[in-house]
């Protein structure tokens, strides 16, 4: 992510300081045992530092072989400090030969993998730095550097996450601006072209009436589901809107009654109630012809959710239903029942000669 590479630029900055300063050491420090050792010790991490800044100013080197091989390389020269400060290892307060450069690894553990990366690289260094001293015989054994490679680990790893969650959101955000911006050009364009055509060949369609009549009513269906679409606003994350995918049945001879604020309903619980919803619909102009009515009341709430569907048409005579099943005819019994069956839901089915068809789907809460 573009926000890590300030991150890596820091620690590049941070080893060649460190490496500076463990080598004024060396150069200062005339006590030691095996000087040449000592000066090796050195060349080895300047030459891994050099190798480090250019494999960690990329994104595609930096993963565990090199990961690894970092806190490998500072835990060898920590571990070979003994042996290069020899009689000076016993004075207390003696600096090993890499000082402070052994932190460059914990820290880029930490902004590669977080706090817990962070913690494991300072613990493993620590445990290093504690054997040495363990080995120098000192009383007492001081564990400042262990704990501030904890604390270093820790926090830059825990800064690092919420610099790349930041990173995300801001671009989840852009990306949704943007999305937004093309949405409302369209809208714009679609509101002046073809939403203007719908609506023409609609009115025109019931003026001629007959076939035309049927080709109207289809445009103003069109017309009705893609306004919902261009003007619907997107649903919540982890769930389905509802509410927009019922107001698509909508049109001049479908009336959709919704609450105002849309339920946050698995995609599968929603797009069964649409489709139920749809079959219903569907059955309706089948049967009870092109200009019948419909009505289709949606509640929802703390409760159960229910759907109703009734059409103002001649209704079901009885044991039609049980007829049509048994003909391979399961626009009910499959389309309706099933359908919601699967998901826990109830269909109950009311009708009267004369009177029309109520359709009830119910979803437990």
């Amino acid at each position: 992510m573009a926000l890590e590479g300030p991150f890596w630029r820091a620690i590049a900055v941070f080893r060649v300081a460190s490496l500076v300063y463990a080598a004024a050491l060396m150069a200062q420090a005339g006590g030691y045992e095996r000087p040449v050792l000592g000066w090796l010790v050195i060349g080895v991490m300047a030459l891994w530092t050099a190798v480090a800044t250019f494999a960690y100013s990329a994104r595609s080197p930096r993963r565990r072989p090199l990961l690894a091989a970092d806190l490998a390389i500072a835990m060898a020269c920590l571990l070979v400090s003994p042996y290069v400060e020899g009689a000076a290892q016993s004075v207390r307060g003696t600096m090993a030969v890499p000082a402070t450069w052994v932190a460059g690894p914990v820290l880029a553990w930490a902004v590669h993998g977080g706090r817990r990366l962070g913690a494991v690289a300072a613990a493993a260094v620590a445990a290093a730095d504690l054997w040495v001293r363990v080995r120098a015989h000192e009383s007492p054994i001081l564990i400042n550097g262990a704990v501030l490679l904890f604390m270093a680990g820790v926090v830059v790893g825990h800064v690092a996450r919420l610099a790349a969650q930041a990173e995300e959101r801001l671009q989840r955000a852009t990306r949704m601006e943007a999305a937004q911006r093309e949405r409302d050009r369209l809208a714009r364009d679609i509101h002046d072209s073809v939403l203007q055509v719908l609506a023409m060949v609609h009115r025109r369609g019931r003026q001629i009436g007959g076939e035309a009549a049927e080709l109207g009513r289809l445009a103003g269906e069109q017309e009705a589901a893609l306004r919902d679409l261009i003007s619907g606003r997107p649903p919540d994350e982890g769930a389905t809107d509802l509410r927009s995918l019922l107001l698509r049945h909508a049109s001049p001879q479908v009336t959709v009654s919704t609450p105002a604020t849309p339920p946050a309903l698995p995609a599968a619980v929603a797009e069964a109630a649409a489709a139920a919803v749809g079959a219903a619909l569907d059955n309706v102009r089948a049967h009870c012809g092109p200009g019948a009515r419909a009505w289709v009341l949606a509640e929802w709430g703390d409760g159960p959710l229910i759907l109703s569907v009734r059409d103002d048409g001649p209704g079901i005579p009885d044991g039609r239903l049980d007829e049509a099943a048994a003909g391979g005819r399961l626009g009910v019994a499959r389309s309706i029942r099933g359908r919601v069956a699967e998901l826990g839901g109830q269909v109950s089915i009311v009708s009267v000669p004369g009177q029309g068809t109520e359709v009830e789907i119910t979803f437990p809460a």
